[in-house]
């Protein structure tokens, strides 16, 4: 019955500030906004495929983790140049400093992570081809490489 997740939600400080954020740094295209509620909807990718809610909250905001679908190559060949380019700080699941992507090897899936101004978790994640080697924990897409070649 259940296909896929439609929509997610999270708090942010400033409504406009996080529409600007994710419109115009990350391209995603105003589908509604509630000025009375204080909220908006995004649409991710194309229309009415997935949305994500924006939801002022000025006390106690609580920050989410949520990671956007994008393609291999663009990860592994674009996502840390864009980032950057945005003024965004790209950084590993580990976060050892090291700003290459790297494979959840129990997936398998290829990922970067950032923030949003509000310290919502971002993630650009790309399921990889081939059988999922949970043994070989967290490590980079050489390594990934190297190990199921």
């Amino acid at each position: 019955m259940i296909k896929g997740l439609y929509e997610t939600h999270i708090q942010v400080s400033s409504l406009e500030n996080a529409v600007i954020f994710y419109t115009e740094i990350l391209g995603l295209k105003l589908a509604h906004q509630d000025e009375n509620r204080r909220i908006a909807f995004l649409w991710v990718g194309k229309e009415k495929e997935f949305m994500l809610g924006l939801w002022e909250q000025k006390e106690n905001l609580q920050t989410r983790h949520f990671a956007f679908t994008a393609d291999k190559d663009d990860i592994l060949n674009k996502s840390v140049t864009f980032l950057k380019s945005k003024n965004l700080n790209p950084y590993n699941f580990l976060k050892n400093g090291n700003e290459k992507p790297m494979v959840f090897a129990w997936m398998p899936a290829l990922a970067i992570y950032f923030n949003d101004p509000d310290g919502n978790q971002l993630e650009l994640i790309s399921i990889l081809e081939g059988d999922a080697r949970p043994e070989l924990g967290i490590l980079s897409y050489e390594e990934w490489l190297e190990k199921t070649s």
